[in-house]
């Protein structure tokens, strides 16, 4: 089965949304941070509503199927990091799905950080194992119909919704693009 590179093409503005999911494609679930879990924080509630997770993690071969054309995608350390800079740019922090249909108020991330260190990253503390490079958000949940369902378990994590470009497809689009200037550029030789 063949394995894809996504990237993100210069023109597009990569992640749009996070989206919550019974079934997060990374295959990470997010853990809900509430009373049980505990930090020195400047204002603690028995109820914070906030989740955490991976958002991307980088290399990770991603299962997908298009009619037959079964294959995997996955993103570089480079690309999951610029994912998660364009997201913030782009001031996309409180767009949210669910399920990839439909859309929700009441969500926000609320926190986003690239794994730089894996035994001293506090994602560590949370109980995650996840490597260098991974994108984690804490998302804070307002929508009461929504923090019920994921206190019942019907959302375990979080993927992602944006525009990528396949970077094998992006290769060949340049190459194509180049023997085309240089038989316009011949064509112009020839009739010198």
């Amino acid at each position: 089965m063949r394995i894809v590179e996504l990237v993100i093409e210069k023109d597009l503005d990569g992640i749009e949304a996070v989206s919550l999911v019974d079934a997060p494609a990374i295959e990470e679930n997010f853990i809900a941070l509430n009373k049980a879990y505990k930090m020195d924080l400047a204002e603690v509630d028995s109820d914070k509503r906030i989740l955490m997770g991976a958002a991307l993690i980088p290399n990770k071969q991603i299962y997908r199927k298009n009619g037959k054309d079964e294959f995997y995608v996955f993103f570089s350390e480079a690309t999951v990091k610029q994912a998660s800079e364009l997201f913030l740019k782009n001031g996309n922090q409180s767009n949210a799905t669910l399920e990839h249909k439909s859309k929700f108020e009441g969500a926000t991330v609320v926190e986003s950080w690239i794994i730089d260190n894996t035994e001293m990253d506090k994602s560590k503390a949370y109980g995650f194992d996840l490597p260098k490079g991974t994108w984690m958000i804490s998302m804070k949940i307002e929508d009461d119909k929504v923090w019920k369902q994921v206190k019942e378990g019907k959302y375990k994590g979080f993927s992602i919704e944006g525009y990528f470009a396949d970077k094998l497809e992006m290769s060949l689009q340049e190459l194509e693009e180049e023997e085309l200037i240089n038989q316009i550029i011949n064509i112009l030789k020839d009739g010198e």
